[in-house]
């Protein structure tokens, strides 16, 4: 088997004979230079797999290095080794690109899983991202013939190889889970934890034990030690869904555990050094939130070094299509039912659906319909959807045109559209929904079957 190779460069001797050292212990061969000049010229006459490269160089910096890398050997993994004080660089360098970075002085057991992490991104087989998938049902399928969808897994395919943090924006419902999913599963740590949490779940009193574990006795009901996430999530991926609903107090000490890569676990005072990608997402404005001051300007920049968005169903409608036969397979294949076909009417029908639930409510749709349809196609009617598509336009406009439609339909759509929004912001939480919208919860429940919500 092939030694791997690592270029290393820096100007300073004692860092270049502790990289060397470290490497030289690990199995790697390497290659070193002290300046810009000396590894374009190294670049040039080798192939190498793992790039670690100072950020601040006597003839440049670490960013032209890997700009000419990018160009010349675009599937390098660089990884920059920033001084003290110089994040911000270091976040514009995986914005470029970079693989990850390592602060200076150097912890040898943090290098050590970068170094690892990065040499797998050249032997771990890719993941089937076309909107072909070789199982019909595989919950880990990106469907889309549509040029935003196809952009989206081009993206997908690209940040894998990173370890920059991604805040994944999209409405509720788009599939924001799923593309984390694919993230990791494409990524170098695939053969690791994928730890998905809503962090809207959690009790605020419970989140710290929740994120970071705590020890028997901590606190009352504390009865045995407890693992948190992040120790969890150790090698892997972490992925904090709806991560505008933490607290200030937890955003304090999650920035401190992405800064520093080390939790303390509750009752503890033993810091936990950890390796984990995260990745997170949410469907709310974390720029208002900022401005608002319910969310941390120095966090929203460590977890939106990349951001990616996830297209709402409505803006795909070409998607529509093969998204319903896939999602009825998988239905059909749950409920041990035979597939039922979908008639030109009802295709016609979703494709003229805004869908303000997304694919989620998509695959709600198509449940009800599988559950209630006779004979051997799913039709307009059997989909129970709005009767008025122009109703529904205009809702969105809040302008009436009655001679589009009546006062009636007008109406019943924009309170649709009300109903809908408070339960995508409460993550579907009837209880919840009815209290913010000053109804009972029977009122609510009479309201959403009137609708053809429930």
């Amino acid at each position: 088997m092939k030694q791997p190779l690592t270029l290393i460069i820096d100007d300073e001797p004692d860092i270049r004979e502790l990289l060397e050292i470290t490497l030289a212990r690990m199995g790697i061969e390497t290659y070193s230079a002290a300046d810009v000049s000396s590894a374009k010229l190294l670049l040039e006459n080798q192939i190498f797999d793992l790039c670690l490269t100072d950020l601040r160089l006597p003839d440049g910096d670490g960013l032209e290095v890997l700009d000419y890398i990018q160009k010349h050997q675009p599937n390098l993994p660089v990884a920059m080794i920033s001084a003290h004080g110089s994040m911000d660089t270091a976040i514009k360098a995986m914005k470029k690109g970079a693989f990850d970075f390592i602060s200076k002085p150097i912890d040898l057991v943090a290098l050590r899983q970068l170094i690892s992490s990065a040499l797998k991104l050249s032997t771990h087989p890719p993941i089937n991202l076309s909107n072909k998938p070789s199982d019909s049902t595989s919950a880990t399928t990106l469907l889309g013939n549509s040029e935003s969808m196809v952009e989206l897994r081009e993206k997908i395919e690209k940040l894998s190889r990173s370890q920059a943090p991604i805040h994944i924006k999209g409405e509720s419902g788009a599939g924001k889970e799923l593309v984390a999913k694919l993230i990791h599963q494409q990524g170098p740590r695939n053969d690791k934890p994928f730890i998905a949490v809503n962090c809207g779940a959690i009790p605020h009193e419970l989140m710290e034990s929740e994120f970071f574990g705590h020890k028997k006795g901590s606190f009352t009901g504390a009865v045995t030690d407890k693992q948190g996430l992040f120790q969890a999530a150790d090698g892997g991926t972490l992925f904090l869904d709806e991560v505008a609903d933490l607290p200030s107090s937890l955003q304090v000490k999650l920035l401190r555990a992405i800064q520093e890569k080390k939790v303390r676990a509750v009752g503890t005072q033993q810091e936990i050094p950890v390796d984990v990608r995260l990745l997170s997402a949410t469907h709310k404005d974390l720029a208002t939130m900022i401005n608002a001051g319910d969310f941390r300007q120095d966090l929203y920049y460590r977890i939106n070094v990349i951001e990616l968005v996830v297209p709402p169903l409505r803006s795909r409608v070409e998607d529509i299509p093969q998204l319903a036969q896939h999602l009825l397979a998988k239905l059909a294949k749950a409920n041990n039912l035979k597939q039922p076909g979908l008639a030109a009417t009802a295709i016609t029908a979703l494709k003229q659906y805004r869908f303000p639930g997304n694919v989620r409510e998509l695959e709600n749709i198509l449940e009800r319909a599988l559950a209630l349809y006779d004979g051997s196609v799913i039709t307009k009617e059997d989909l129970n959807l709005p009767a008025s598509n122009n109703s529904s336009n205009l809702a969105q406009s809040g302008e009436y045109d009655p001679s589009q439609v009546s006062l009636e339909n007008f109406l019943e759509d924009i309170e649709k559209q009300a109903i809908c929004d408070a339960l995508e912001e409460n993550r579907w939480n009837k209880t919840a929904t009815a209290k913010q919208l000053g109804l009972t919860f029977r009122s609510l429940r009479y309201r959403l079957k009137k609708l053809g919500l429930e």
